[in-house]
């Protein structure tokens, strides 16, 4: 009897030469997405920001679409058109203090989620 009847295989994918550690999936993903964004909002610097742009009825719909973002960057699954930064840029007030912090809280998010090759793997598409 054959035990693996039944059972999907889930997608090899290569990016840049390498194929995407085993882990890396939709549901690790959704935790770096929701991690970071949670991280954002009670930021001291990056919160009155971030909660001044997004209405609190909008944050669901932001992060699901960076959700499909980080899907379509990182697991190749197309569910994500449009481009992220320039509604980033366009917010008021945002500076190059607010972008390191926003990287340092990216980086720190990553590192406590995700193995170090997955980690890795964010920071060099971030």
């Amino acid at each position: 009897m054959d035990m693996s009847a039944g059972t999907k295989e889930k997608p090899t994918i290569v990016i840049d030469g390498r194929v995407l550690p085993g882990q890396l999936d939709e549901q690790m993903i959704h935790a770096v997405v929701h991690g970071f964004y949670d991280e954002i909002r009670k930021d001291t610097l990056l919160g009155p920001v971030f909660n001044g742009a997004i209405a609190p009825q909008d944050w669901p719909r932001h992060l699901a679409k960076m959700c499909d973002f980080w899907s379509s960057l990182m697991l190749r699954t197309a569910s994500y058109e449009g481009r992220p930064l320039p509604p980033h840029l366009a917010i008021p007030g945002l500076g190059e203090q607010h972008f390191r912090r926003w990287l340092g809280l990216f980086r720190a998010t990553v590192d406590k989620l995700c193995p170090p090759e997955i980690a890795a793997l964010f920071m060099e598409r971030e």
